[in-house]
């Protein structure tokens, strides 16, 4: 049983899948059961009227032949004498006991009356009073079927012709002439005479009708499966003819989205299909025109951001110089010109800070990039960068914590890569921290390893979590480029997160701060499933109120 359950459980689950998949699977399904449906519908209606119609043809008969008897039957007491006179005898044995069938050797008067019957059919006559047949001396051999006759006439057609004094009929199942159980069609009726009242009763086989109605079963069984089989046929014929191209298509722009760009349907006829095609190809070929274009365009873009920085470089070794030795004399100057080396000094690191960026972005952009990984410690990484940024956060009266583990984290990454993205993340954290704390917290655990930088400044707006990876983007516009940093620090510490197969993250709230999370796994070349961090810390969640299921801290399990 358990064995059937995971068979059946598979086969529910492989159709399910396959429905949700198949067009043409669904198309032909619903087009199977509707028409099956349908035909089974009809059938039956169809069965049931033709049977229905023979049936009452059948009963029609039966009544009028009822009729024609009662009609013959009350003419021949006129003249009879009491019951003990033997012309009455006879009649009696012959009208209570015959078996009326058109071969019969009934009496020639009654037989003459039975020549419209079409097939056999069974004739009773009884007395209201059963003493009346105690004159009857039964001597015919047919008297003793009529006990099979008299049984096969159901009790209930007897009390309701009696009690009605009107003519009535019942089907039933009967045996009356030791031929097997089948069904009649019992009608009987009222005869009133001068020798008393007599009950009429006729039994009419209906085995034509019911081989006619088996037979028309039969055949509107077998058409109405040819039938499903028919339209099942050609709904996968016609399914196939309109899903096909479209599956063609679909295919076709697989390729196109894995870099195929000289992917084409096969243009056929000149119908609708034969449109469609000729449109995605023409689509497929602007597609590919314009990202020819833009690679292009992108290329040249990153050639002359890297020529120009390279170029920049002589020129600005030489300005360099010419500062350093400016900056260095600077006590020698009037106030003015002192202030204005010491400002010539700071820009021109920031101008070389720039150009590095654009270096670095330059290498991402150009696939160059590559890791130089090793071993090493995350624990003294993070110290370090947090003490270099020290004097900066004391500068802007912003306390700077660590929350590190005892214990070594120990991860094969590339310390330069890791060390520039903390020191990026920091020194965010600090300049918008608006003198308030910032938290640093490394934790490891399940493959990964992950620190997150907090701060409790001015937070993000709704949808500002995935901007702030844009290069040269700023939460406010408006605010000069005199602070900050070049623009291009988080976007590198994306690049140095995804090279390493990692995660860089953002979270943040207007009023509550903001949380970086930086995520990487401990060995090289492995797949992170979690983060050992929370990215929406713990201190926001109760202002915040439940996370919805869909926030980016699913899946990720929180550290104790």
């Amino acid at each position: 049983m358990r064995l059937l359950s995971v068979l059946y459980d598979r086969g529910a689950a492989r159709l399910v899948r396959v429905w949700r998949r198949s067009l043409h699977f669904r198309v032909v399904s619903v087009t199977l059961v509707s028409s099956t449906l349908l035909v089974v519908t009809f059938s039956w209606l169809l069965a049931s009227q033709i049977t229905a119609s023979q049936v009452g043809s059948k009963l029609n008969e039966a009544q009028n032949q009822l009729e024609q008897g009662r009609v013959y039957l009350e003419p021949q007491f006129r003249d009879r004498g009491e019951a003990a006179d033997p012309g009455v005898n006879g009649f009696l044995r012959y009208a209570t006991a015959l078996l009326v069938p058109p071969t019969s050797t009934a009496p020639k008067d009654a037989a003459q009356n039975d020549k419209a019957a079409s097939v056999p059919y069974y004739v009773l006559l009884e007395p209201t009073n059963p003493d009346f047949l105690k004159a009857v001396k039964p001597q015919s051999p047919q008297l003793e079927d009529t006990r099979a006759v008299q049984k096969a006439v159901p009790d209930d057609l007897r009390r309701t012709v009696k009690e009605t004094r009107k003519s009535a009929y019942q089907y039933v199942r009967a045996n009356p002439d030791s031929q097997g159980e089948r069904p009649f069609i019992v009608v009987g009726t009222m005869v009133n005479t001068a020798m008393g009242e007599f009950s009429l009763y006729y039994l009419y086989p209906l085995d034509e009708q019911v081989s006619s109605a088996s037979s028309v079963r039969t055949t509107v069984f077998v058409t109405g499966l040819a039938l499903v089989l028919l339209l099942a046929l050609l709904s996968a014929l016609i399914t196939h003819l309109v899903v096909g191209p479209v599956r063609i298509a679909a295919r076709t722009a697989q390729r196109l989205s894995a870099g195929l760009l000289d992917q084409r349907m096969e243009v056929r006829g000149e119908d609708d299909l034969a449109a469609l095609a000729t449109s995605f190809n023409q689509m497929a070929a602007n597609l590919q025109r314009q990202i020819n274009r833009l690679e292009e365009m992108s290329r040249l873009q990153r050639r002359f951001t890297s020529d120009v920085s390279h170029e920049l470089r002589t020129p600005l070794t030489t300005v360099r110089m010419a500062a350093d030795m400016l900056f260095a004399n600077r006590e020698d100057f009037d106030p003015l010109a002192a202030r204005s080396a010491e400002l010539l000094q700071a820009e021109l690191d920031r101008f070389e800070d720039l150009l590095t960026d654009l270096l670095e972005i330059s290498r991402y952009d150009a696939g160059f990039a590559v890791l130089d990984t090793e071993a090493v410690d995350l624990v003294p990484i993070v110290t370090r960068v947090v003490e270099r940024l020290r004097p900066l956060a004391d500068r802007a009266q912003v306390e700077l914590r660590t929350v590190v583990p005892d214990e070594p984290v120990i991860a094969e990454v590339d310390p330069r890569r890791i060390e520039r993205v903390l020191r990026n993340l920091v020194g965010n954290a600090v300049e918008h921290g608006e003198a308030r704390p910032v938290v640093v917290t490394l934790a490891d655990g399940e493959g990964s390893a992950a620190v997150t930088v907090r701060d409790h400044g001015i937070g993000l707006n709704t949808g500002e979590d995935k901007l702030v990876f844009n290069r040269f983007w700023r939460a406010d516009p408006s605010r000069a480029r005199q602070t900050g940093g070049t623009g291009l620090g988080l976007s590198i510490s994306l690049e140095d997160a995804r090279l390493h197969g990692g995660w860089l993250e953002a979270w943040g709230a207007p009023g509550l701060g903001a949380q970086f999370r930086l995520t990487v796994p401990l060995r090289a070349g492995d797949r992170l499933l979690s983060s050992p961090l929370p990215l929406v810390p713990a201190d926001a969640e109760p202002q915040l109120g439940p996370i919805p299921p869909d926030e980016p801290t699913r899946g990720v399990r929180h550290a104790s």
